[in-house]
């Protein structure tokens, strides 16, 4: 069994990390059932175990955003409104025949996400070496509409995935984006589908499948 937890108002990152630590805790022990946690936070920075201090630019201080550190996999990235967080705690052992497969399991939130933007007739697509879901845009460039960060501590997984609904994607600017400067990033919104975060819930909760 899979608990949804559907946040209405911003979750502070250090109370979501703590949060988080505590049930991936109890799917450990048997006492916690498996999770998705869907939430906010308010403006913030995360760097991930690869994150360069580089990518960390200037403009990040001015808009004055925490930054946290933090032990999810991946580079800089920005969490804020407008922005559908799905914290994902599932324990791979029992998904995955008692073979846990990170790489598989990276795959299967890729799809998720892949056919959850379809919901809405987004095409989200993968790129070979580039982290998270892109799209292409009109002018055929191509652009970042979610991210992925996960964290695996004795199977059991956590930290997850964030899909941009409609953020201040000027806040984006403080830094280079999971450490790829030549692409750009864009949202639901920006592409021109006014679709709600309830919507997007219901979509995220229809395709869960995808996780196995």
């Amino acid at each position: 069994m899979v608990d949804w937890i559907i946040e209405n108002d911003p979750i502070s990152y250090d109370v979501a990390v703590q949060t988080m630590e505590q049930r991936i805790a109890g799917i450990r022990e048997g006492y916690s059932d498996e999770c998705i946690w869907l939430l906010e936070h308010p403006p913030l920075y995360t760097a991930g175990t690869s994150a360069k201090d580089g990518d960390l630019l200037d403009e990040a201080k001015s808009l004055g955003f925490p930054v946290f550190k933090t032990g999810r996999g991946g580079e800089h990235t920005y969490h804020g409104p407008g922005q559908r967080i799905a914290y994902v705690m599932l324990d791979l052992k029992k998904r995955q025949g008692g073979k846990p497969d990170i790489r598989g399991y990276v795959r299967l939130l890729e799809e998720w996400i892949i056919q959850t933007l379809a919901e809405f007739d987004v095409k989200g697509e993968r790129r070979a070496g580039r982290v998270g879901i892109w799209v292409v845009m009109p002018d055929g460039t191509e652009s970042k509409i979610a991210a992925i960060g996960v964290r695996i501590r004795k199977w059991v997984t956590y930290h997850g995935v964030s899909i941009n609904v409609n953020p201040d994607l000027s806040h984006f600017d403080g830094i280079v984006p999971c450490g790829i400067a030549e692409h750009g990033v864009t949202s639901l919104h920006a592409l021109g589908k006014d679709v709600s975060m309830d919507a997007l819930d219901r979509a995220l909760q229809q395709k869960v499948t995808c996780l196995g």
